[in-house]
């Protein structure tokens, strides 16, 4: 199949900003996206591509923030082996093993997660997916009730369940990641992952033991209010998908909630994540 490849380079420090980007070229059509240094690659099927919509679907966007496009043609390959070139398996702490589903199994870890990379996001090699498996593997998940956010590939909770979680619910907003959470609970042979397509209003009324939330600082203050509703009397909040100059802001919008700032982990000086308890 053919694909053209569109290579977006963003001008501007709101991490949420490329998110913006990239759901509104999910609704054009766009299946597949890859992360790059200072910006991302989208990619969509020639069938399905239509130019005129794809300025259209961005115009609105250009009034906040700057970004620029280039546009390639990519004739019919062997899309296996370009992931394989730019995916590379994922050692986290010596104890999970994350792989795509071309790579080979690897013996000597406590768990491996298999991931059919249809999109980039979500894999495990962003800073801030990384750094909330760390959390994850610090934390007792055993029986626990457990919410993904923002899910994605749907990494973090397929790790949790491997952990022993009772239930995991995994939520995006987005078609392509509902989909693949769906899909990597299978690969992974997961049975109590529940994945939903939609927002905060997509959380079932049902309290949580712990809760992962990696997406961005905009999105997190807007959705913390409903993270307390359904998080337990001393339950734990995991919060990442923001930068160190975030922080305050996100302990101060967290406190107004009851929930109480513990610690944070951060990676490369600028990606952290943090824990909160109720």
């Amino acid at each position: 199949m053919n694909y053209y490849e569109l290579k977006f380079r963003l001008n501007t420090t709101e991490d949420f900003h490329q998110d913006l980007l990239i759901n509104a070229l999910a609704e054009i059509g766009f299946d597949t996206f890859e992360e790059t240094q200072g910006g991302f690659n989208a990619f969509i099927s020639e069938q399905v591509y239509k130019p005129n919509e794809i300025e259209e679907g961005v115009a609105v966007f250009r009034e906040m923030f700057e970004f620029v496009y280039e546009e390639e043609f990519i004739p019919q390959k062997n899309w296996n082996e370009v992931w394989e070139s730019n995916f590379d398996p994922l050692d986290i702490k010596g104890k999970v093993y994350i792989r795509a589903t071309f790579h080979p199994h690897k013996s000597g870890y406590q768990h491996e997660i298999v991931i059919d990379p249809k999109m980039a996001f979500g894999t495990g090699h962003h800073q801030t997916t990384t750094l909330m498996l760390e959390w994850l593997l610090e934390t007792e998940v055993n029986q626990k009730e457990v919410l993904d956010m923002g899910c994605g590939t749907a990494i973090l909770g397929i790790l949790a369940s491997k952990l022993g979680a009772k239930e995991v619910d995994a939520i995006d907003y987005d078609d392509v990641c509902y989909l693949s959470a769906k899909e990597n609970a299978l690969l992974n042979n997961i049975s109590n992952l529940n994945a939903f397509c939609g927002s905060k209003e997509a959380i079932p009324e049902k309290l949580y033991d712990i809760i992962l939330a990696n997406i961005n600082r905009n999105i997190l203050l807007d959705q913390i209010d409903r993270y307390a509703e359904v998080l337990k009397k001393g339950g734990q909040l995991f919060l990442s998908g923001f930068y160190e100059a975030d922080l305050d802001i996100l302990i101060a919008g967290a406190e107004k909630y009851g929930l109480s700032y513990i610690s944070h982990k951060q990676l490369n000086d600028d990606w952290v994540s943090a824990k909160f308890i109720k």
